[in-house]
């Protein structure tokens, strides 16, 4: 069963987003129908709003994404075990066949759906260590490798392994992460 949980660094997150779309901190209180101080507050680490608040930023944010068809296209035609998702609310944007195929799953079922409520306590954990690391102030990070356990749930089955994270940008600007990786073998 899929779990509810806030994404680390929550603010920092919206931030690089926000501004790598050129929109405004008053331009998305706007959109949001929230203050501005409540954008520079949560921007700012001094708030945090409750996971489903999360995902509603990150829902009203999503239609500035372009549809990037190539680059999505190579990530679902390589023979690498792949996927690209939005990097603030790691909504799954491609993913190979190889890697449905890892996650016992099609090719399409978890298109726009964010993987996040899926992430194992090691993923959670690299994600945590991103802030520290200075990931959200680079423009360029290096690339974050970690291992993981292996995690069942009802529409995914995530594989033990090496991960490794790598920012892209989208045509408009969108930060993207290619997720990468090898299964650990006998897993």
């Amino acid at each position: 069963m899929a779990k509810t949980v806030g994404y680390p660094a929550f603010g920092s997150r919206i931030k690089r987003l926000r501004r790598s779309i050129g929109l405004k901190q008053s331009a998305l209180a706007d959109l949001l129908e929230v203050d501005q101080t409540t954008i520079s507050r949560w921007e700012n680490g001094q708030q945090t709003p409750a996971p489903h608040v999360q995902q509603a930023v990150f829902t009203a944010l999503g239609p500035t994404r372009s549809e990037d068809a190539a680059l999505k296209r190579l990530v679902m035609n390589s023979s690498d075990c792949i996927h690209l998702v939005e990097e603030a609310s790691h909504i799954c944007l491609a993913y190979s066949a190889s890697r449905a195929n890892d996650w016992k799953t099609s090719q399409r079922a978890l298109l726009g759906v964010s993987l996040w409520q899926f992430a194992t306590d090691e993923i959670q954990q690299a994600e945590t260590e991103l802030k520290d690391e200075g990931w959200w102030d680079l423009q360029t990070p290096a690339p974050k490798v970690f291992l993981t356990s292996e995690a069942l749930h009802d529409e995914i089955r995530i594989s033990a392994g090496q991960i490794i994270w790598e920012r892209l940008y989208l045509s408009d600007g969108t930060p993207v992460r290619l997720v990468s990786g090898a299964r650990i073998s006998g897993a």
